[in-house]
């Protein structure tokens, strides 16, 4: 298995999960595919890592959830994003940025001899 297939970090996958419901109000199942298709296959987000969370984020405030008919007229959870959860996404993608600077820095510094 490729090293960007292995486990995201929770805070990483939060801030994926959020990104998504910005797009629609979508069950479990729905935002794993999702992610997939838009990741281009990298990121298969196991139940196992997904409902645990979907939960954290319920609790925290992040999203909502109501019970409805999924498109295969099945009884599905369907998780939407809060205000509370807009803003944290917003404050996580910025430490993403940074972040993600900050390693782009060293990763250049070492390759190009440090």
């Amino acid at each position: 298995m490729p090293a960007a297939r292995a486990d995201l970090l929770q805070g990483t996958l939060e801030m994926l999960v959020l990104t998504t419901l910005t797009l629609e109000p979508m069950h479990g199942w729905g935002i794993s595919v999702r992610l997939r298709q838009i990741s281009g296959d990298v990121f298969d987000v196991q139940q196992g890592s997904l409902y645990p969370a979907l939960q954290r984020m319920l609790r925290r405030g992040w999203i909502r959830a109501e019970w409805r008919a999924s498109e295969h007229n099945r009884r599905a959870r369907y998780y939407q994003l809060t205000r509370e959860g807009e803003r944290q996404l917003a404050a996580q993608r910025a430490d993403w940025a940074l972040s993600s600077r900050a390693v782009d820095r060293v990763l250049r510094y070492a390759f190009q001899g440090g």
